[in-house]
């Protein structure tokens, strides 16, 4: 046997060994290091899933608290002057599970009221002798300068799932929650606007309903008794990105045809999730 020979190794390689292997040449910036990542999975030694999830850790260690919040103008809150029966209907019609309680407006946040919290006390109190304020949170102010990765540090170690979003000034500028945090890294999870799994279009209200990007055109047609185009784009997500020319960030509004549409969720890749409000009731109102 030869020197050469001897020194072939017949083993297969582990996948320890193949990610050792793609990583002999240490990258130097972020740029490289996504580079060889993607050359990992091209080579099978990742897969897409890990490769996404990668990719999603890194990109929130760049990203603000302004990149992913929720507007101001989305945000649901509870007046703490609201009476009891009306504070469940409100929560009951949102279906969120976490909301900002506020003073004389919605700068003045004085806690986080838990739906979970409210119901059992509110159901067994009577209504003149309950008070709010013996059931909300603490709220935590975040500003909207901060950096993600910082934020799921501080959101892991306080235990806390929400926090208020301040400006320079102080003002309240939306929220922020954990779930938010952590669709940037793992992809979209599933929470109150979600829509069934067999299913792309779910009715809020009257004037509201949420639908899924992933929606055909044709099927949007059906429902909403409209006749937008399929020949360029087969989903309502790839019409709404055409209308905005841009990959839109949540919050962002539009118009299309008779209806407003909000996008709810979306990453840095495609929109994922969008409220579509006919602008025709809205009108008549």
């Amino acid at each position: 046997m030869t020197d050469d020979q001897s020194s072939i190794d017949p083993r297969p390689k582990s996948w320890i060994d193949k990610i050792a292997q793609v990583f002999s040449d240490e990258p130097t910036d972020t740029k490289s290091l996504l580079e060889l990542i993607r050359n990992a999975e091209q080579d099978q030694v990742l897969d897409a899933d890990a490769l996404s999830i990668i990719e999603g850790a890194l990109q929130v260690s760049s990203m603000q608290v302004r990149d992913i919040m929720i507007p101001r103008s989305q945000v649901v809150t509870v007046p703490a002057d609201l009476a009891a029966n009306d504070i469940i209907e409100l929560i009951t019609k949102a279906s969120h599970s976490r909301f900002p309680v506020i003073g004389d407006n919605v700068d003045n946040v004085i806690g986080i009221l838990l739906a979970k919290d409210l119901l059992p006390l509110a159901l067994n109190t009577a209504a003149d002798k309950f008070k709010i304020k013996d059931v909300i949170r603490p709220a935590t102010f975040v500003p909207e300068s901060k950096r993600l990765n910082v934020l799921l540090r501080e959101f892991r170690e306080t235990r806390q799932h929400m926090a208020i979003v301040i400006d320079e000034y102080g003002s309240v500028c939306g929220a922020v929650t954990i779930e938010d945090v952590l669709e940037q890294i793992v992809g979209e999870i599933e929470d109150e606007y979600d829509v069934d799994d067999d299913s792309y279009i779910k009715k809020f209200d009257e004037q509201n309903h949420i639908v899924k990007a992933l929606t055909p055109v044709d099927e949007f047609n059906e429902y909403f008794s409209t006749d937008f185009s399929d020949q360029e784009f087969t989903t309502v997500g790839g019409l709404v990105l055409q209308q905005f020319g841009h990959i839109p960030e949540r919050g962002e509004t539009i118009r299309i045809g008779p209806f407003l549409i909000t996008i709810l969720n979306a990453d840095s890749r495609q929109i994922k999730l969008i409220k579509v409000t006919s602008t025709a009731i809205s009108d008549q109102g």
